[in-house]
């Protein structure tokens, strides 16, 4: 999967442009009175006002051997949200590390480096390393109910976990975090509580591209058509 825009809701835009524009120092491709858009590599990332807020759990894809750079990168402009100390995490069934930090909206923010995706840079670490949206997280009451909305409406795969607490869905690429908030309370590594919140999105799988909509915990696809 390939996310080309995401649209999260905050109560701060103005906050959160600056963060995303002069802390990450990223793009602005689009801005109004109600909403501002940044490109991160090959997607955008929308931010709406919104009144009514919960969080988010997103993820961006970075060079697979940049976690270093990446870290000194980020350490110059946020805090790094650690682990039991640890500033970068490893996740050895994925062959990923990662760094974790917060927006202005204490939505939790992660850059990875996916060894299997073999997109090794020798270019300085700087914004144009954040290559992609790669992650949202789907907090939900019904794992098997979310899977089973994509797989009929694009045949996504698992990408690995299971269909009771924890599964992503889709590839290395872009991936659906879904998570049964019931049975999984955190947000790794903060520990926040992880909540249902709104959020739209377009993306290609298999040369089709789709909308969807996640809104009132209940996910559905809005519009697929073909992209030659």
């Amino acid at each position: 999967m390939k996310i080309q825009e995401l649209e999260i809701f905050t109560p701060k835009l103005e906050e959160q442009t600056r963060f995303y524009a002069q802390i990450l120092e990223l793009e602005i491709v689009e801005k109004t009175s109600a909403s501002v858009s940044f490109q991160i590599g090959n997607s955008i990332l929308k931010l709406t006002y919104r009144a009514a807020f919960s969080p988010y759990h997103y993820a961006i894809n970075i060079p697979a051997n940049q976690e270093k750079e990446a870290l000194q990168w980020l350490k110059e402009r946020v805090e790094v949200l650690t682990y039991e100390g640890a500033e970068i995490q490893y996740f050895d069934f994925w062959n990923a590390h990662a760094i974790y930090f917060y927006d202005e909206d204490k939505n939790i923010g992660e850059f990875i480096a996916r060894k299997n995706l073999k997109n090794d840079s020798n270019r300085p670490f700087d914004k144009n390393a954040m290559l992609e949206i790669c992650e949202i997280g789907i907090p939900t009451l019904d794992v098997n109910r979310e899977y089973t909305i994509l797989k009929e409406a694009t045949a996504m795969p698992i990408h690995s976990g299971n269909l009771e607490r924890f599964c992503s869905i889709g590839d290395d690429n872009g991936l659906f975090i879904v998570i049964n908030k019931d049975l999984k309370k955190e947000w790794f590594p903060t520990k926040d509580k992880p909540f249902s919140s709104d959020f739209n999105i377009r993306f290609i799988e298999h040369d089709t591209e789709y909308a969807f909509q996640y809104k009132n915990e209940v996910l559905k696809a809005i519009v697929a058509r073909y992209d030659s």
